[in-house]
Order: structure tokens, then sequence, then C-alpha cells
């Protein structure tokens, strides 16, 4: 006798992150890049702090 196989599709992966921790996130390196003097190191911030903008 064949078993029928039912394929069920994965559940949906649950967000890691709320809407409120991107914006602490955002708050937290945007005081980091304030106190920061390394032109690279403000790059990187500047540049994560705007991919993080882009999940509010």
């Amino acid at each position: 006798m064949e078993q029928d196989t039912v394929r069920k599709e994965p559940a949906r992966a649950r967000a890691l992150l709320s809407t409120a921790d991107f914006r602490l996130l955002r708050e937290a390196l945007a005081s980091h890049a304030r106190v920061t003097e390394d032109r690279e190191e403000l790059a990187k911030i500047n540049a994560l702090h705007h991919r993080l903008g882009t999940y509010n």
C-alpha cells in the first residue's frame, strides 16, 4: 500500500526584531556616530543606520 505524503509549507518565520527595536538601534548608532572620530567607522555606522531605516 502506498502512503500519501502531504507536503506542508514551512511556517512563516517570526520577526527577530520589532519596529521599536530598529528605532532603538538607530538611536544608539546615532549616539555612537556623534562621538566617533574614525572616518571609516563613521562611514560604516552611517551605512548601517541608513539600512536600518528601511525597516521602519
